[in-house]
Order: C-alpha cells, then structure tokens, then sequence
C-alpha cells in the first residue's frame, strides 16, 4: 500500500478491509502507520529494527491516543530507542510485568505457593505444617506487602526475631528458638525460589542468608532402662497418647504417620498397615508390617462408629499434636535427659542394628528415599525386602516385649 501523510482528515476517511486487517503506511515518518481490521478496530502502529531483527509495535489504539500527532511522536521515540539498541517492545513488556507484580502481596504469592506447588509435591503432614508456619509466622508480618519489597534485611530480622525466643514449646521444651528460625529459613528459600521462577520477584531476598544456629546430629537413643521407664509411663498415660508413643517406638515410623492412622489403612490379619501416598514424606505408598505387639495394642482400642480415625480427639480428624502429653510422660518416667519424639523413630533403628538387621532392610522400613543403596544401585534395584521387613519389626517387637513383660523367674526362694 502507497505510504501517505496522515492526517486527522485522512485517517477517518480509511474505510476497514472487507477482510482480515490492512495498514496504512506514513510517508511523514517511514514504519508508522494505522491499522484497521475487517471489524473496524483500529490502531497505531511502528515497525523498526533491532539487531538486525524487524519488530512491529503497536502504540495503541485510537481511542488510546485519538491525534495523529501524539501517535507519530510516540512512533519517532521508539525508532530512536530501537537505533540504540533497545526493544521498546520487551522494555514495555517488562515494565507492565512489574508494574503487575509489584502490587501481588505475600499472602497471594504464598497462597499460590502453597496450592501450586506444595500440595502437589509435599505429604500432607509437610503441606499442613508448611501452611501452619506461613499462617503463624509470616503473614502477621508480611501478609499485605507487595512481595517484591521484601528484601534480605526483612529476612534477616525476622530471623533474628525468631531466634531469640521460642514462641511454641515443642515436646514440652521451650529451647531451639534457633532451630526454628533455621526452618523458616528454609521455607522461605523454596517459598522465593518458586516465586522467582513464576517471574513474583526479580531475585530471592534470602540468597547469602545464614542459618542461625549451627544444627548438630542428634544421636539421642533411650537405653533399655529408658525403655521400660517410657513403657510403663505410656501405660499410665492411657489412650489415645500413651498407645501413639508406644507404636512409634514400635514401628519407628513418624510421629505424623501414626497419628493420621487410618482404620482403611490397617489390615490387622493380615498384620498390615499402608500409608497412602498422600500421607507419606516422600510421596511413595508404604507398606508397614504390624508386629504382634502393635496388634494387641490396636484391637485394644475402641473403634467409633462414623470416625475414620484410629487417634482422635473430636472425631473430626486426627489428633493434633502438642507439647502437653510428652511433658506428662517426661514427669511420669521421672524426667530423664532430654529427649524428643523423633528419638524413638533413632531408638527403635539402634534397637534393630542390635538385632543384626541389615541397614538396607532399615532403611526400608523407615521409608527412607535416600539410603545405604545409593547412585546407580538404587536406580536398579527396586526389590522392597517386605519379607525381611516383616521379620525384622517382628524381632524388633519381641525385644520390645521381653523386656516391658519380663517372664517370671524359675527361680523359688526357700525360707529357713
């Protein structure tokens, strides 16, 4: 199409295509022109070279910018820009996108977080545990703020906030207000990694952020006295706490394993317990054998009509977890050194070592992805070991028995 000098006249006088779209080109400034399509929409529009490559920008529409003037100024800038290199197309693009983010909140972007990545990735412990800190730590303070104005001095006084006091006991203990802040460290991490990756921030404010405290390995494993303590503590603390800690002891699954324990989930003849995928760490469905021990204490609660529950408080869900009933049970064994739930889940490993189970056979009974088989081995060998599984819980349950239910002695004492 011949290029003419637009003008106001000029431009209302174009009729639209019958068809598809067509351009009318500016003989004032070359690459300017108005666009018309076959529904009548028209807009400005301005082609032009950068590196080497044609880009076609559209200014706006009429109604947008209504002179013809005002369009082919706008049309000269961006030609200027393109000769100096720059893409006003993508430099537009990237300003509108931060514009838009730039008013997306901490609440929204973990919201999505959550629902996006987090129940899709996560066991349902995690996932609730992940939306419980976000809810109790972070919103309070963040929830409003448009998320890319976090920056790392935010992070690092929320940190040293953390650190300095507990806010929650956990197992009846009131230290490891730095641990803590170590969690949150790491959930923000993969909360900000997300967000960069979806394009919510520039950068991850947390990125060169340390750990508070350094964390040392626990290796805490109740002794065999401890054992007998805790047994007969757990007894007199009754269901449903008491009866939790035991089988914790017994299978050495985790604390949130067993207390999500389903009644869908046991098969007690056939001495089987499944953990669906949904509940599981690592995603994975996983077969737990239920020594002889375990089934007495089940078919020793009561099953309620309508609750799906083994352990449950109002029948509604599982039990939630707190520190109170591990501070009773602490008093009730007389105070031992300090020790956490999780130390029955090393306990009851020890407990096998002891029994000469193979560490791979361990392994697999604590659900462990990574393991004693590693590397090209693990990839190869998906063999489950459910018989030696079975027969070590089973061992590991005697043990337990013989000595919480010492066998009387043969022994008789004769009088003078």
């Amino acid at each position: 199409m011949t290029a003419k000098t637009l003008t106001q006249i000029v431009v209302d006088r174009f009729k639209p295509p019958a068809q598809g779209r067509a351009v009318h080109w500016d003989a004032l400034v070359p690459g300017f022109g108005l666009r018309i399509t076959s529904n009548g929409a028209r807009s400005w529009v301005v082609k032009y070279r950068v590196a080497g490559k044609q880009v076609l920008q559209t200014i706006g529409s009429l109604a947008q910018v209504p002179r013809v003037d005002d369009a082919r100024r706008l049309a000269r800038e961006a030609i200027l820009a393109a000769k100096t290199g720059i893409n006003p197309v993508e430099e537009r693009r990237a300003e509108e996108a931060a514009a838009a983010a730039e008013g997306v909140t901490f609440t929204e972007v973990a919201a999505r977080w959550l629902r996006e990545y987090v129940e899709r990735n996560c066991s349902a412990s995690l996932a609730r545990e992940r939306a419980r800190i976000i809810q109790h730590d972070l919103l309070d303070r963040w929830g409003q703020r448009p998320v890319r104005s976090i920056t790392k001095s935010d992070v690092n006084d929320l940190l040293d906030d953390k650190a300095a006091r507990r806010e929650r006991p956990c197992n009846g203990r009131t230290s490891g207000a730095g641990v803590q802040s170590n969690r949150t460290l790491s959930l923000l991490t993969a909360l900000f990694n997300w967000a960069a990756g979806k394009d919510q921030v520039e950068s991850n404010p947390t990125a060169g952020v340390r750990r508070r405290v350094k964390e040392e390995e626990r290796d805490r494993v109740l002794d065999d006295d401890e054992i007998v303590r805790f047994w007969g503590a757990c007894e007199e603390l009754g269901a449903p706490w008491g009866t939790i800690f035991q089988i914790l002891l017994l299978t050495g699954q985790r604390r949130s394993e067993v207390g999500g324990m389903k009644w869908s989930e046991l098969n007690l003849e056939k001495h089987e317990w499944v953990i669906p995928a949904s509940r599981a760490k690592n995603r994975k469905v996983h077969v737990v054998h239920l020594s002889d021990m375990v089934v007495e204490i089940i078919e020793q609660l009561p099953r309620v009509v309508g609750c799906e529950w083994v352990f449950s408080m109002d029948l509604r869900g599982p039990v939630v977890w707190g520190g109170k009933p591990k501070a009773r049970l602490d008093a009730l064994m007389g105070n031992p050194p300090e020790w956490i739930l999780h130390d029955l889940r090393r306990t009851a490993t020890t407990g096998m070592a002891r029994l000469g189970i193979a560490p791979h056979v361990v392994d697999k009974i604590l659900n462990h992805t990574a393991g004693t088989i590693r590397g090209v081995a693990r990839v190869y060998n998906r063999f489950e070991y459910l018989e030696e599984r079975r027969a070590a819980l089973e061992a590991w349950g005697r043990f337990v028995e013989n000595l919480v239910r010492p066998a009387p002695s043969n022994v008789v004492m004769l009088r003078k």
